[in-house]
């Protein structure tokens, strides 16, 4: 272990740097864990990390966004510093969206929880159509466990 750092949940902490407690109400880590747990941004955020991209280049590849959605996420991230939003005065104006070093960070994190729901999908709907047996129920209304059986 490094001077100045202590062993939290398994992670390095340095000392005296400040920290939330998200289970306290008024902690903004809530809301950033809202953000980063949002299925909008972290498709954003995927994305971004592959390359920068246009606007209507991520609505064409996130199935399902609305314009209004994706504007709202892309000026929350960018807001939160995960997100940059580079315009050139063109004719149209191009507007460019790339990801930070802050979101790089971030991503690395998602995607050991996205390799995780990938490869643990299958295990996930056995257990809710188990639970769905049990419980009397066709699929208790999780699409999950009735598009894996």
């Amino acid at each position: 272990m490094q001077d100045g750092t202590f062993p939290t949940s398994g992670y390095l902490h340095e000392t005296g740097a400040p920290r939330g407690s998200v289970y306290a109400s008024n902690c903004p880590t809530r809301q950033l864990l809202d953000r980063i747990g949002d299925k909008w941004s972290v498709l954003i955020l995927l994305l971004l990390g592959d390359e920068d991209m246009r606007f209507n280049g991520l609505k064409r590849r996130i199935g399902g966004i609305s314009q209004k959605m994706l504007s709202q996420t892309l000026r929350s991230l960018e807001r939160d510093g995960l997100v940059t939003r580079v315009v050139v005065a063109t004719m149209p104006v191009t507007v460019t969206y790339g990801i930070t070093p802050l979101g790089r960070d971030l991503l690395a994190a998602l995607r050991l929880m996205i390799d995780w729901a990938e490869t643990r999908i299958e295990d996930v709907a056995a257990a809710q159509g188990r639970y769905d047996r049990a419980n009397g129920s066709a699929n208790g209304g999780h699409p999950l466990a009735s598009a894996m059986n």
